[in-house]
């Protein structure tokens, strides 16, 4: 079909998408104390007129005072915080798009190692917590660091993913997306090299798996039957790029197998190259995600790009790839649902709509004059 696909009307679950173009979470640290205003709407409000079909927010902490490392990155919760989100949905919705917040903690991850403290002393409290005591910041191999979660720390952290998407419902968000990918605490709990535990947290694939499996029962728990959750999981980490949270297919599922059972609706499978296949085969981790589960998936990856991003953030220039063809082929063949694009969506608001225009019919409706001077 080529790329006519990533432009049709999709439905999944109760999320309902005018196209299978999605906006990939970014952080941006934009939103001093944590509170996103104005600017921070219309950002998102420009992506959806341009055409994307669901917008996943940059990541947003979670209400939890060991959640964040950065004092600009938006929460999700307290009044200011949640006023500001509301207008973000309410803004996002008047031009077409859907929209999910993605729910964050970092766990033990800092951007520069500072004992006893987050980088920039923002957090509320003094301590990181992660699975087994290992830490590490950006590109550095994960050291021991402090003293496991206790049970306590463990259930107030499930209890926080739980009231924020709780939140998420009563703003009228779309869905949530729990970030359980890179390296952050959810995945400092599924990475054998980050999680040394012996008990019910650790051990086996199926028990690290279990910290993220008993988020997604809060969420679900605390919302609707039918309000959609993604998973965003990966195999590379910020500490080791070169990471791999699983060697096979079997224990690839033995992570994502009690996550669907908990309830996740979709999952989101971030690669550095969307094209590059997992365990010898051509399909890509969505691919797989979505063969060993049977659920919905989204692929990311460097879409319509030549390097990935690290390269770029290191100074390397970037440019528009002829990579759609590849993209087209794999969504044709069935590997995933919907795509997430994330640089491109930066640089040009409008991406959906310019290869929408160049490669198909057009399908996003046109701009109105009142919505372009609203934004502009």
């Amino acid at each position: 079909m080529g790329i006519e696909k990533l432009f049709e009307p999709v439905t999944l679950g109760s999320l309902a998408l005018r196209n299978r173009v999605v906006m990939a979470p970014m952080t941006r640290c934009m939103s001093p104390g944590g509170v996103p205003g104005e600017a921070v709407a219309r950002y998102y409000a420009r992506r959806a007129l341009g055409g994307v079909g669901l917008i996943v927010t940059e990541g947003t902490w979670v209400p939890h005072p060991s959640a964040s490392n950065d004092p600009n990155v938006p929460r999700f919760y307290g009044k200011d915080a949640l006023k500001g989100w509301r207008r973000v949905v309410e803004d996002v919705h008047a031009a077409g798009a859907k929209i999910v917040p993605q729910l964050w903690h970092v766990g033990q991850v800092n951007k520069k190692p500072v004992e006893g403290l987050y980088a920039d002393g923002d957090s509320g409290s003094n301590r990181q917590i992660g699975p087994s005591g290992m830490t590490g910041a950006m590109g550095e191999a994960p050291t021991a660091f402090h003293e496991p979660a206790s049970e306590r720390d463990i259930a107030e952290l499930i209890e926080a993913y739980g009231a924020a998407a709780r939140s998420a419902q009563q703003l009228g968000f779309d869905g949530v997306e729990v970030h359980g990918a890179h390296g952050y605490l959810i995945d400092q709990f599924f990475w054998s090299v980050t999680n040394l535990r012996t008990d019910q947290w650790g051990g086996s694939t199926r028990a690290r798996a279990r910290f993220g499996a008993e988020i997604v029962r809060e969420i679900r728990r605390q919302t609707s039957n039918d309000f959609p959750i993604i998973f965003r999981v990966s195999q590379w980490k910020l500490q080791n790029y070169d990471a791999r949270l699983a060697e096979t297919p079997a224990e690839l599922n033995g992570y994502l197998a009690p996550l669907a059972d908990a309830g996740v609706d979709i999952f989101h499978c971030s690669q550095r190259r969307f094209w590059e296949g997992e365990f010898d085969s051509d399909l890509n981790l969505a691919g797989w995600a979505r063969k060993l589960t049977g659920l919905p998936s989204i692929t990311v990856g460097s879409v319509t790009m030549s390097n990935d991003l690290i390269y770029s953030v290191m100074g390397n220039p970037t440019e528009a790839e002829g990579n759609l063809a590849e993209l087209a082929r794999r969504l044709d063949r069935g590997d995933f649902d919907l795509v997430a694009v994330g640089r491109a969506l930066i640089t040009d608001p409008d991406w959906a709509r310019h290869v929408s225009t160049a490669g198909v019919a057009a399908k996003i409706p046109p701009y109105t004059p009142s919505a372009l001077a609203e934004l502009n």
